[in-house]
């Protein structure tokens, strides 16, 4: 890892970084509104941003996997203030009218007027007194050794944020790249993507790259359903065009032991398919922020399938079984991740983000691991990206 990367300071604490990763220089003006310059607050002191304020407290929200709802109000109201003159802002937070702006609402009229009078909002001050403990040696050393993250989520699917916000808030992380995977056709109930919508969203990401910040790339990907019968549910076709290949079971879940082996077994033997998404389907608690598809499912126990012939199958065709960081999966089991480890497997540890705040989950994946015996020279995105190109490649 490069000392540029571990110096990127974490969202939470960054001075003068916007939510979207661009940093504030003296005399920038606001352009698209993602950050906005230090003036003079309420009462002439310097003021504090509010939309920064905002935004990173709709991303410590969505690390917490706090309601959804709860998120798109602080997002909201960011987006608002960042399309409002600063001195009409001083003068509605003068008069009390704040909340009027369309957006905007009591609790969020606040933490503006607090951030204008150069105080950290106290909702904030909160949420940042909830931090959890450091990882342990072992898991922060491979949090510290991840470049970037192979299973991520934008509002083209079932996430909450544009392609853009994910990856400029995945740059202020220190990502070297990340993996979009946003759903396939048949997963309807996540908005799954066409075969068109897939070809115009490649073509976005292009764009997208050409403007991101230097040492940051969108990689293109998918997550696919695995189908019944173990075929990919998207066209050979297209997923040749794709950088990396996620693979995940959605449907019939409940599937004995032996069609769901086979149909896992079919699957890791696609050339196409490169990490075998939360091998196991399982949920351990409800979701939370960003995660449209799977509101309303609480817990949901493992499949059944023989776990030797799959973590056999994933070493002979040298696929990635993940790691999955989400709170709510933390897939596989531990005991099976300790089978993995000992068959020789190779791994992925992901966030399965689907809102920005999602995207600092790794810790959870790292501390697992670290738990059962991974180390770094197991884990595919430890690589540069180019070194895991040349892998996913060599599949097809």
């Amino acid at each position: 890892m490069s000392a540029a990367r571990r110096s990127v300071p974490h969202p939470a604490f960054a001075p003068g970084l916007g939510w979207a990763g661009a940093r504030v220089r003296a005399g920038a003006s606001r352009g698209t509104g993602l950050s906005r310059l230090i003036r003079p607050s309420l009462g002439g002191m310097a003021s504090r941003d509010p939309v920064a304020d905002l935004r990173r407290i709709a991303f410590l929200l969505e690390r917490a996997n706090e309601a959804t709802y709860r998120v798109r109000a602080f997002r909201s109201a960011a987006a608002t203030v960042a399309g409002t003159p600063h001195e009409e802002l001083v003068e509605r937070a003068q008069a009390g009218t704040l909340a009027k702006l369309a957006g905007v609402g009591e609790v969020t009229a606040r933490c503006v007027s607090e951030s204008l009078a150069g105080q950290e909002p106290v909702y904030l001050r909160r949420l940042l007194s909830t931090e959890g403990a450091d990882l342990p040696a072992a898991a922060a050393a491979l949090r510290e050794a991840l470049r970037g993250d192979c299973h991520v989520h934008s509002d083209w699917s079932d996430g909450g944020s544009p392609i853009e916000e994910m990856a400029l808030a995945a740059a202020q992380l220190g990502h070297e790249y990340f993996v979009l995977t946003d759903h396939s056709p048949r997963l309807t109930v996540a908005r799954g993507l066409t075969a068109d919508r897939l070809r115009r969203q490649l073509d976005h990401v292009a764009r997208l790259n050409e403007q991101l910040p230097a040492g940051f790339r969108i990689l293109t990907g998918i997550e696919v359903d695995i189908l019944e019968d173990g075929s990919l549910d998207q066209s050979d076709e297209l997923l040749a065009r794709l950088d990396v290949v996620v693979g995940s079971v959605h449907s019939r879940l409940r599937d004995d032991s032996a069609r769901m082996t086979r149909r896992m077994l079919a699957a890791i033997a696609n050339p196409h398919l490169d990490i075998l998404g939360h091998m196991t389907g399982r949920k351990v608690a409800a979701a939370g922020a960003g995660d449209a598809a799977h509101r309303s499912v609480r817990t949901r126990p493992p499949s059944t399938f023989d776990l030797d012939e799959v973590l056999a199958a994933c070493v002979e065709h040298d696929k990635a079984v993940e790691i999955n960081s989400r709170p709510d999966r933390l897939d596989p089991p531990k005991r099976m991740l300790t089978v993995a480890v000992e068959a020789g497997c190779r791994f992925s540890i992901d966030t399965d983000a689907h809102a920005p705040g999602q995207l600092d989950w790794l810790g959870h994946g790292c501390e697992r691991a670290a738990l059962c015996g991974v180390g770094p020279d197991r884990v595919v995105n430890t690589w540069p990206a180019d070194r895991l190109l040349d892998w996913t490649g060599a599949h097809g």
